[in-house]
């Protein structure tokens, strides 16, 4: 198959929700119907015994949540989809973030009795600054919720979406009978009694079709009827020349545990959603078609199979064919490097793959060589923009419970930091480590994964820092900034790369400094120019 062929048939998307919209449900049935599972789990559900594919970390199944992003690869009608399902819980944004930079478009998970949540409304506020298409999934039609209109209403208002229906719910709740699928004209029945398995649909043309009376009954037939016809004349018919360009937003209906309404979302999402965009670097605009490959790393996992203490890669190929066994430049370090055992995922299980096209997102097996947002090319100098580092909101010392430990203690650290799974500061004045982090759940995560993972017990304690602060690097001749250092140093730190951060203990100290050294520059995120 020619190498543009190869691009056109690639889907690579994100997934996006508060917690609890059903994300990773979804996510399991877009594997059932991409044939890639023969049974679909469930995040919470003691009745079916099989935990979702796509959460493979202990603490994830304990929980009945998505802590980390992961990777699933399946076939669809020849397409070939990436799906990356992301974290919803708000203390994981950061990753959430991140994962947005690699993919070309996203679904958007509403639950139907919640409606839009303030954690979907930040994500799709980054979607909008990057004009990402999105897809909106409406959840859970089968339990009482709100009403479909006033759902579309919610969104467009809180979300600040321009949508059209691409289907319809025929009632709700108790009365929830099945969906009209408008894009394909055609009647969904609801049974509600195969949640792990495909069942089909009945076709309809026509909605005077007298036949639909005896379906679904003549209020539900009439109902039907109205509400359509009211549809046509208030949302606009689908462009998707407008949807590619992020300015319309198809809205479809469905209950992904019941296995209702993924079908029509995947089958029209395969038809009009993008394939590989081009991807802006600091040099120039990248575009998908080009012959020589680049990508970049947008997420570093330690420890995927606790047996090898492994640390995964994860790279999004945004250009040319990544080869196994070729020599790539690894742009930061200025080296060549290979990779004999490049992978391809599916949830947790993994195979080596020998070429991977624009769109693929490989794993690599790293020794410590990659930096979130490191690029890789066939030698020209690319940096890929748009992985920043935010300052965290919670800051806590780190203590080694176990004396016996401390490498182990400080391995782990360095690796679960590589990650970004949080931030690590090093105190000036005595050598003190400090993590912070996004969310404090994430504590948690990281002491389970210590222990567990590299066998080291640590504990923490509080330290009140406001915000960290990374200070520009000054000339060193520069009285103000020696000034600075030698007042302040009871507050700088180290960051993993070395950069000076001032941990900051209130919004007032920040201004004070800021008027007291004005030519000490500090920035919020650490993405500034050296």
């Amino acid at each position: 198959m020619s190498f543009l062929k190869e691009i056109e048939r690639r889907r690579t998307f994100g997934i996006i929700s508060h917690p609890d919209a059903g994300k990773t449900t979804l996510t399991e049935k877009l594997l059932l119907f991409g044939g890639a599972i023969q049974e679909a789990g469930a995040v919470k559900n003691n009745k079916i015994k099989k935990g979702a594919t796509s959460d493979f970390m202990e603490i994830e199944r304990q929980r009945g949540i998505s802590v980390a992003t992961s990777v699933l690869a399946f076939i669809y009608k020849d397409k070939k989809i990436n799906i990356l399902d992301t974290p919803g819980h708000k203390d994981f944004a950061e990753d959430t973030f991140r994962t947005l930079t690699a993919v070309d478009s996203v679904i958007v998970v509403i639950d139907v009795a919640k409606g839009v949540e303030p954690q979907t409304e930040k994500l799709v506020e980054v979607c909008r600054m990057r004009s990402i298409p999105m897809l909106v999934f409406i959840n859970k039609l089968d339990r009482e919720g709100k009403d479909a209109f006033d759902l579309l209403d919610e969104v467009e208002q809180k979300l600040g979406l321009r949508v059209t229906p691409m289907s319809f719910p025929i009632g709700m709740g108790y009365d929830f009978k099945g969906i009209y699928n408008i894009w394909e004209k055609k009647l969904n029945l609801f049974s509600g009694d195969n949640k792990t398995t495909i069942s089909d649909g009945v076709q309809f043309d026509d909605l005077s079709n007298p036949e639909l009376d005896k379906i679904v009954g003549e209020t539900a037939a009439n109902t039907l009827r109205e509400e359509i016809e009211l549809i046509s004349e208030v949302y606009p018919e689908f462009d998707r020349e407008e949807y590619l360009r992020g300015s319309l937003q198809p809205v479809f209906f469905g209950s992904a545990l019941n296995n209702f309404g993924v079908k029509e979302l995947l089958d029209a999402f395969i038809e009009i959603a993008p394939s590989p965009q081009p991807k802006k670097a600091e040099e120039r605009l990248v575009d998908s078609k080009e012959t020589k490959m680049t990508g970049f790393v947008f997420k570093i996992h330690a420890n995927m199979d606790p047996k090898h203490r492994d640390r995964l890669a994860f790279i999004k190929i945004v250009s040319g064919t990544f080869k196994r066994n070729s020599p790539y430049l690894h742009v930061r370090n200025g080296k060549k490097v290979k990779f004999s055992s490049p992978n391809a995922f599916f949830a947790e299980k993994k195979e080596i793959v020998d070429e991977s096209f624009p769109g693929d997102i490989v794993g690599i097996h790293d020794t410590g060589n990659f930096k979130i947002g490191d690029t890789l090319t066939e030698g020209e100098v690319l940096n890929f923009k748009g992985i920043p580092s935010f300052s965290p909101e919670h800051f806590r010392y780190v203590n080694n419970a176990d004396p016996m430990k401390s490498k182990q203690l400080y391995k782990g650290l360095d690796q679960l930091m590589d990650e970004g799974v949080a931030q690590l500061f090093t105190l000036d004045m005595n050598g003190r480590k400090v993590v912070g982090t996004v969310g404090a759940l994430q504590y948690e995560v990281i002491q389970y994964r210590l222990e567990h993972e590299y066998g080291a017990k640590c504990t923490y304690e509080n330290l009140q820092v406001h915000k960290a602060c990374w200070v520009e690097p000054e000339d060193i001749k520069n009285g103000e900034f020696k000034e600075f250092k030698r007042v302040k140093q009871r507050y700088l730190a180290k960051d993993k790369q070395g950069q000076l951060v001032f941990l900051a203990d209130s919004a007032f100290t920040i201004q004070m400094t800021q008027s007291k050294y004005p030519t000490v520059k500090l920035h919020f995120t650490s993405e500034f120019k050296n």
